[in-house]
């Protein structure tokens, strides 16, 4: 059995379409969620899936081994970045490589790096005014959105849609695939 942990900064609701998609696997199972933010909608979400959340601060991140040490204690075989926002720590990608994958809300290498994320992404996306967007997985290393691409998916732009519209078909590509490819990754890494 996979033990998998979520990071998540926000509502979390790419965590819990996560963990819909793997409830009753005997292979992939969702242990914890990690947040950095005490207040995350994703605690209450995690509370009615019945999955264990913990909070660590920013600094627990970049200058302790409590984030390290809890998922050791746990268990934890892979992480799933949905929606977090702060950069992966290097004790941690150490300890797991090629065991991290987090999803982006565009084609990298375009609109990637710090500080794009969610409608700073789409909102740019929109400004320069493309004819796709998409969504990419891929594994982190220690630099923002630059890890190697596992998948990506692309969907239209029309020349009218807002920000919001991007965000829309956007998400629903999430949704779709996400859950989908880190399955795969994770059964291919036990072969």
């Amino acid at each position: 059995m996979t033990k998998v942990a979520i990071f998540a900064s926000g509502s979390g609701s790419n965590a819990e379409n996560i963990a819909h998609f793997f409830q009753g696997n005997k292979n992939i199972h969702i242990s914890l969620i990690v947040s950095n933010k005490a207040d995350a909608y994703v605690h209450e979400r995690a509370k009615k899936l019945g999955i264990e959340s913990v909070t660590f601060t920013k600094s627990d991140f970049e200058s302790t081994s409590k984030v390290i040490n809890c998922l050791v204690n746990k268990e934890i075989d892979f992480i799933v970045l949905a929606g977090f926002l702060l950069k992966v720590p290097q004790n941690i990608i150490d300890s797991y490589p090629y065991c991290i994958i987090n999803i982006h809300p565009a084609l990298l290498p375009k609109y990637g790096g710090k500080g794009m994320y969610g409608n700073n992404v789409h909102k740019a996306v929109v400004e320069a005014k493309e004819k796709e967007s998409g969504i990419t997985i891929h594994y982190i290393n220690e630099n923002y959105d630059e890890g190697d691409i596992i998948f990506q998916m692309t969907c239209p732009i029309d020349k009218n849609d807002t920000f919001e519209d991007v965000a829309q078909k956007v998400h629903a590509l999430e949704y779709e695939h996400f859950p989908a490819i880190i399955q795969t990754v994770i059964m291919k890494e036990k072969t």
